[in-house]
């Protein structure tokens, strides 16, 4: 896969597919080394979607407390 997913959601559908696929033990050896890339490229880019959601996360916590503090 050269292309980015559309969104996490759908990287983590292709995922749930290349899965099904190697779970069934159809994929010849070339398609499963394609699908085990696809796969580790789908797990990086879900991995760096929760970084950046986590540090939203983070931000807006930390923006909270600077209210609440600011406030007292």
């Amino acid at each position: 896969m050269s292309e980015q997913p559309d969104s996490y959601e759908a990287a983590v559908e292709r995922l749930e597919q290349i899965i099904d696929r190697l779970d069934s033990g159809q994929a010849g050896l070339r398609e499963t080394l394609e699908l085990c890339r696809e796969g580790r490229a789908l797990v990086e880019y879900c991995s760096g979607e929760l970084d950046a959601v986590s540090a939203g996360l983070q931000e807006l916590r930390l923006d909270e407390l600077a209210a609440k503090l600011e406030d007292a």
